[in-house]
């Protein structure tokens, strides 16, 4: 008996990646904390390429959350020196395959020499456009939220808008993400259940993956097994599946 074929697999627009585990990875070979975050970079390459790949659009990794500043001080100066050697061994790559970078957070909060490479890499890869690599440094979602706010605020008492022209649209455009749309999924890696105050708002309506997988050991099989999962769900922002199946069929 012939198998059923399988419909194509539907890729994300956007996906957004809590890259956990590098830590316990290292920890289980004996190796210093550092060496985890070594191989985790490994693996935003290979996410990378995955994603450009297969038409994904937009890739945001949390790469250092506002709470990570109470980290040791030599884990926090180790990432930072990886971040800029992905960026001096990773770049031209990225240049040359169309990538624009960009970041969202506090980077004033980052070493000076660290932010000028970062803001070169960002004007370099300005105009490419068949992909956008967000990297979340020194990022909070609340943090996000209530800088939003406060953004309003000062549009309201300049008179630059009423308070009734406030919607949820145009205060998405007061984020950090205001160039990019929402994630269609959220990937944490390393087996915990929580998304640790990353996208609080963009993620409202997001598929949500968690996977034991430690970072540095997520691979294209394991990239590609969260877009299984992504493809098993119908995403029905908050109608009925009769109404989103009459809706498919009308195109």
């Amino acid at each position: 008996m012939t198998p059923l074929s399988q419909p194509p697999l539907e890729f994300p627009r956007h996906v957004a990646i809590i890259m956990d585990g590098n830590g316990r990875w290292a920890r289980q070979r004996m190796l210093p904390r550092v060496e985890g975050h070594r191989q985790g970079a490994k693996s935003v390459r290979r996410a990378v390429e995955f994603s450009r790949k297969n038409g994904i659009a937009y890739l945001t990794l949390y790469a250092f959350s506002t709470e990570n500043w109470q980290r040791p001080q030599a884990e926090v100066s180790g990432l930072m020196k990886l971040l800029s050697q992905f960026l001096d061994s990773e770049l031209e790559e990225l240049h040359a395959n169309n990538i624009r970078v960009k970041t969202i957070g506090e980077l004033n909060r980052l070493p000076a020499k660290l932010v000028a490479k970062i803001e070169g890499a960002k004007e370099k890869t300005a105009r490419n456009e068949s992909m956008i690599l967000s990297i979340a440094l020194s990022y909070g979602g609340r943090l996000d939220i209530l800088n939003a706010a406060l953004k309003v605020a000062r549009t309201l008492r300049s008179g630059e808008l009423e308070e009734g022209q406030i919607t949820e649209a145009i205060f998405s455009e007061f984020l950090d993400t205001a160039e990019l749309p929402d994630p269609d999924l959220l990937i944490r890696t390393g087996g915990e259940i929580r998304i640790s105050n990353f996208l609080l708002w963009q993620c409202a309506y997001a598929e949500l993956y968690f996977t034991p997988t430690l970072w540095p050991d997520f691979d294209e099989r394991a990239f590609l097994d969260a877009i299984k999962d992504y493809n098993s769900h119908q995403r029905r922002f908050g109608k009925i599946s009769e109404q989103i199946e009459a809706g498919e069929k009308a195109l």
